[in-house]
């Protein structure tokens, strides 16, 4: 398993900045396990600290930009590409003004910043997600942007210029040693067509053909050649992995990206930050009580089912008479794993509602009257299922009686996962005797 890496040692680097046009010295920090990226400002009062998560992106006009109160840190794409692609997790990046160095305008001045520091392994793991189902979005200028499961990171960008000029296309596995070699060296470029806008807009006050390619026509403006032949799509992927650091932690799976640019890439990010929050939410939790109101012997003593079918594993809550929680807990061990999404295993939904059903039985069946009778679905309806439920989860079952006569029950029911709704349904049911 990977470990956390951070830096042996601080270094600084001073320049001039893309956008601005100011000058700004930049030094980047070792910083302990968990810490991330963060920003900040010690021109400012207080010296204020923004996370590089993609929650406080503002603008993508060109370049990435962080905002939080009245601090704010232009172009932070390539710095943060350069920590991700040589697998640095840990680093403070302090700042005298708001944009970093734009330097040769790629992200090799800080892999060689982040060499010249030398690297450290840390004692934890390294905190990677993992996709594990694809993740989309397209934009209304024509950008596609996916992730898909993938054994590695992996990135796949289709560069598509004005008018068509420079589509290139390139697929590539990011490792520290391809991201130096591969990645790091591409420049950041413009189109002649698009320079006077961004002028009047008050950006590029520090562009130059010394740090950027101006595309004019079919020809390439630079101070020195084309350092490869595909050096646009190139770059666009290291935006990408700059843009998507700002998700907060590194990333397993293949983005495919069809002209992107920083508003896709940074929306992908808050993609990204937002799914790992829903798996979060669904990750078990430690039940509330040790001491089960029905034991599994006794819910067997209750219900007939049995292998494969018994879905309580305890009851751990009554509520008088009319209201009972139970509990399963889902390990990747039960049998219909084996034909429900073997490589995406999710429990099927119809269990979840027959949970519901063998919860709302033993309620009816605790009455006297109802001793060693068997519960038979009648109809269930307002059935809905609101997020997957996945190995390793624990499914609190709720059920409230509604009705309750001799021989005929209904009941509202609900599956819950660390506080949120799975499932639900309106169930009916009759009694019979055995």
């Amino acid at each position: 398993m990977e470990k956390q890496r951070t830096l042996a040692q601080s270094a600084s680097i001073s320049g001039g900045a893309l956008h601005t046009g100011g000058h700004v010295t930049l030094t980047l920090h070792p910083a302990p396990v968990g810490h991330g990226y963060k920003f900040r400002r010690i021109d400012l009062p207080d010296e204020p600290i923004i996370d590089a998560k993609a929650e406080y992106v503002k603008t993508v006009e060109r370049a990435t930009t962080l905002v939080e109160g009245n601090a704010k840190i232009h172009t932070v794409e390539h710095v943060l590409s350069a920590l991700s692609g040589m697998r640095i997790d840990n680093v403070l990046i302090e700042m005298d003004a708001n944009e970093p160095p734009i330097g040769d305008g790629s992200a090799l001045p800080y892999v060689e910043l982040i060499q010249g520091a030398g690297i450290v392994e840390q004692k934890e793991a390294r905190n990677l997600f993992a996709i594990n189902e694809p993740i989309h979005l397209e934009s209304n200028n024509g950008s596609i942007m996916t992730i898909f499961p993938s054994s590695q990171f992996r990135v796949s960008c289709t560069q598509v210029g004005i008018q068509g000029r420079f589509t290139q296309y390139l697929s590539l596995e990011i490792t520290p040693e391809i991201y130096e070699k591969e990645i790091a060296p591409a420049r950041t470029f413009v189109f002649y067509e698009e320079v006077k806008e961004l002028m009047d807009k008050g950006l590029i006050k520090g562009g130059s053909l010394e740090n950027a390619l101006v595309v004019r026509g079919d020809s390439v403006l630079s101070k020195e050649p084309l350092r490869f032949v595909d050096e646009f799509v190139r770059h666009k992927i290291l935006d990408i992995i700059g843009d998507l650091a700002l998700s907060g932690r590194p990333l397993q799976g293949h983005v495919v990206a069809v002209r992107p640019g920083h508003g896709p890439n940074t929306e992908l990010a808050r993609l990204v930050t937002k799914r790992h929050a829903e798996l979060l939410a669904m990750a078990p939790r430690p039940t509330t009580s040790s001491l089960p109101v029905l034991d599994i012997d006794e819910v067997m003593k209750v219900l007939p089912h049995r292998y494969p079918f018994l879905m309580v594993d305890r009851i751990v809550e009554f509520d008088g008479t009319m209201k009972a929680v139970g509990v399963k807990n889902v390990t990747i061990s039960e049998p219909y794993f084996q034909g429900h999404f073997p490589g995406h295993p999710v429990m099927p939904g119809v269990l979840q509602v027959e949970a519901m059903a063998q919860v709302a039985s033993i309620i009816m069946m605790r009455k006297t009257e109802n001793f060693g009778k068997i519960g038979y679905f009648m109809s269930a309806d307002e059935v809905k299922f609101r997020k997957p439920v996945v190995p390793g989860d624990t499914l609190f079952i709720h059920a409230e009686l509604t009705r309750a006569r001799k021989n005929m029950g209904s009941a509202r029911c609900h599956c819950m996962v660390n506080g949120s709704i799975v499932s639900e349904a309106m169930l009916m049911f009759g009694l019979v005797n055995r």
